[in-house]
Formats: C-alpha cells, sequence, structure tokens
C-alpha cells in the first residue's frame, strides 16, 4: 500500500488560533521538554512501563526507560508518573463538512467552521485526520496552510471531491480536474446505496484507478458488497474504507490484503449513526462527549419529537438495514484482526450526527467489542493509521524523528480501551494544547 505518495507532509513551525477553547501555538520555537515517568505506548505495539520521552521544537528526539533516559541540561521537565502515554489518535477516515452537530448546514463549508472542527478533533486527541472526499477550496487551502509552517488545529489531508463518472472517459476528466487541486490522495465510490442509486461503473473507477497509479496517488475505495471490495483490492485500490458489510470475508480477500499489504478501515461508528437516533443515543448525556457538541445536544438528543421525526424518515428505514449489516462488519473485522491483516481506524466523522473526536474513541470501543485486543486497536489507531496513508514515522507512533503529537492519559487503555477518554492533555508538535 505505502508505495504511492505524492506529497510528503512534513509540518514545521505552527501558528496561533483559539478556537473552541483550544490554544494553538504561535511560530517555530526552540525548546528542549521531558515527559518523565509514565508509561509509554509506542503505536506500534510496544511498551516501556516507567518512560521518558524528550521532545525537541516539534519532534520526538528520544525515548526509553527512565533509568537510560538522561534528560538534557536545561530541559523543562514535566512530571508524568502514573499517567498512559500515546501517540495522538490519527483518523484514517474522517471528514471536514458544513455540519454543526445534527445539522447539515448548506451554507456552513466556511473556514471558521473548518477551522472548528479542526479543534474539536485535537481537543478530543485526534491530532491527524484524513478528509477523504468532498474536500473543497478552504480545505485545501487550511492543508496548504500546514505544509507551509501554519497548524490550526488536527492535522489535515485531504482527497478532493468523490470521483465519479458513467464511464472511463468522464470519469477520467473528473479525475485529472481533481489531480490539479493537489490532492494527497483520491476517493472513489464502489456502492449503490443499498439498492437506492447507480453504482459508479467498473471502467470508470478502473480509469481513475489507473490514473492514480500513473501519478502515485494512493486511491481509497469506498465499498459495501465484498465482490466491489474484491475487485478493487485486486485493481490496486490503496485503502478499502469501509467494512464489507453483506458476506462474511473469504480466503482470497484475506490473502489479497495482506500480500498487498492494503489497509481496511471499519468505520463501524458510520453505520451505528444511521440508525441510532430514532430513540436517545446512550451517550447524549456523557460530559465526554458533551465537551464537544456542546449542552443543547443532551436536549435536542432526548426529543421524542425529534426521534419520531427520525423514524419517518426514508433515511432511518435504509439505516435499519444498514444495523442489520453492522454484526456482519464486526465479525470481518474480527476475522481479518485474527489474520493479521492491516487495519486502520477510521470514523468517517464530519456529516450531520457523526461526532468528530467523540466518535473516534467510540469506534476504538466498538473495534474492542468486535473481538480487537485495545493493543490492536490503539496500533490501529495511531502507527498503523498513519502508515495506511505512507505516513510512517512522521507521527503516530513515539519514536525518534516522529512529529511530538501526544495524548497524555489518566488511566491505562491496554486496560479497558475506554480510558482513551480519560485525557489529562493533548500535546501537538511539541506544544501542549490549552
Amino acid at each position: 500500500m505505502t508505495r504511492r505518495i505524492s506529497r510528503p507532509a512534513e509540518i514545521a513551525a505552527i501558528v496561533f488560533v483559539i478556537t473552541a477553547g483550544v490554544a494553538f501555538p504561535t511560530t517555530a520555537f526552540a525548546q528542549t521538554t521531558a515527559l518523565v515517568g509514565g508509561r509509554i505506548i509506542d503505536g506500534r505495539g510496544q511498551v516501556i512501563e516507567r518512560g521518558t520521552i524528550i521532545l525537541r521544537d516539534e519532534r520526538i528526539v528520544a525515548v526509553g526507560p527512565v533509568a537510560t533516559t538522561a534528560v538534557p541540561a536545561g530541559a523543562r521537565r514535566v512530571e508524568v508518573t502514573g499517567a498512559t502515554i500515546m501517540p495522538g489518535l490519527v483518523n484514517a477516515h474522517g471528514h471536514l463538512t458544513g455540519a454543526v452537530g445534527m445539522r447539515n448546514d448548506p451554507g456552513g463549508y466556511t473556514r471558521d467552521n473548518l477551522i472548528r472542527q479542526l479543534s474539536v478533533y485535537a481537543s478530543y486527541g485526534v491530532t491527524t485526520v484524513f478528509s477523504l472526499g468532498d474536500d473543497q477550496a478552504a480545505a485545501f487551502q487550511l492543508r496548504n496552510e500546514q505544509g507551509a509552517a501554519r497548524l490550526a488545529g488536527a492535522r489535515l489531508f485531504v482527497a478532493g471531491p468523490v470521483i465519479n463518472g458513467t464511464d472511463a472517459a468522464t470519469a477520467r476528466a473528473m479525475t485529472d480536474t481533481v489531480i490539479a487541486m493537489t490532492p494527497d490522495l483520491l476517493k472513489i465510490r464502489i456502492d449503490d446505496n443499498l439498492g437506492s442509486s447507480r453504482k459508479m461503473p467498473e471502467a470508470a473507477w478502473r480509469a481513475t484507478l489507473a490514473r492514480a497509479e500513473e501519478l502515485k496517488l494512493p486511491l481509497a475505495a469506498h465499498i459495501f458488497y465484498l465482490a466491489d471490495a474484491k475487485a478493487a483490492l485486486l485493481a490496486g485500490a490503496d485503502i478499502i474504507a469501509h467494512s464489507v458489510r453483506d458476506l462474511e470475508v473469504d480466503a482470497e480477500f484475506i490473502r489479497e490484503l495482506k500480500s498487498r499489504n492494503t489497509c481496511y478501515t471499519p468505520t463501524l461508528t458510520r453505520e451505528l449513526s444511521t440508525f441510532v437516533y430514532g430513540s436517545t443515543p446512550p451517550w447524549a448525556s456523557d460530559p465526554f462527549f458533551l465537551k464537544g457538541a456542546g449542552a443543547a445536544a443532551t436536549a435536542e438528543l432526548s426529543d421524542p419529537v425529534r426521534h419520531a421525526q427520525v423514524q419517518a424518515s426514508n433515511a432511518y428505514q435504509q439505516g435499519l438495514r444498514y444495523k442489520e449489516a453492522l454484526p456482519v462488519a464486526a465479525r470481518n473485522l474480527k476475522l481479518l484482526t485474527d489474520a493479521g491483516t492491516r487495519v486502520a481506524m477510521g470514523t468517517d466523522s464530519g456529516p450531520a450526527g457523526r461526532w468528530q473526536g467523540f466518535f473516534e474513541h467510540l469506534e476504538m470501543e466498538m473495534m474492542v467489542a468486535a473481538g480487537m485486543t485495545p493493543m490492536q486497536v490503539i496500533v490501529a489507531s495511531t502507527g498503523d493509521a498513519a502508515r495506511c496513508h505512507g505516513r510512517q514515522g512522521q507521527f503516530g507512533t513515539i519514536e525518534p524523528g516522529a512529529s511530538a503529537d501526544l495524548l497524555v492519559l489518566n488511566a491505562n487503555p491496554l486496560a479497558d480501551i475506554r480510558n482513551t477518554r480519560q485525557i489529562k492533555t493533548v500535546w501537538l508538535q511539541g506544544r501542549e494544547l490549552k
């Protein structure tokens, strides 16, 4: 999968932006900081029970046991004994949108709203987001500013408009239009929305995939059916961007995923969001949810009038079919994990009702419920999510040279994955977010 990289994302100094209660650093700085005494989960499956992490400027320069990792003279020392430190979360499939909470606002795709969303992601410890489709000029501008040493919240990568087309020629033309926007990857949809829409013809998506291959651009494929997932995989797709939800994955699919090192992104919370609002969701009054959603969300999500409206909608009736598919997705995730395929955490968060930041933590909980271990989920949500987009070593791991994006927790997520919610501090490029 990692064979295609078109534009490295080396992020340097950053600007000062305050949105949604999160303060972001200003300019390049010369500061050495040592986080001392915490349990370190490195994002690659390794644990140091009592370790030290040395940060210089925006990067990690050393990591190791307290006994053998010296704190440089003059460094700022931060005691984190009793805490657990893991890499900042990497969402391999999120979105920036015009939505605010449960509402899609046609005029909401603005710079301020996108900055707010990146800030919310960061406040939950999601320090990198790959926005997989429908990205407009404002998102590209923010992405470009980050690449030119300007950062406003979570690190952002964009795919641009989702590519479609009725035949190979129109798909190729749209692909070239998107490529001219300089995306970080491309996105196609091979899906008929449970029979309610026309599926992208095979000749069209194959033309897009061929063009991506020519330009060494990664390509993510939205799928539902095993047959489509297998066809896209065999044609060279780099990321299977949703779960297979119609059938149990077969030996050929598992074998090809492994041999090609292609990544699989389950997006279990995406399915949940299609039906859960027909009644009060279990998180409606959860303080961890409300810190990003706002206190008014409880009343809205608990309103029986709204529940009735949701239940009467065509979208909800379709959502009940996705509800039936969710156990299939969970079983397939377990099968693929047991087989040793590479999984990347993704949520499809961003559209209305798919709560950025909160859904990433909920996704990890659902991945454990599907049968993954907490360590497997943490690796899928950090190091492997970065690796699946060809960014290994840049972020998502605690190792020398990686961006100093850290999540400091008051409890151990290896004991209970819900402990990722016990956030003590978030560090983004070597600075603690306020």
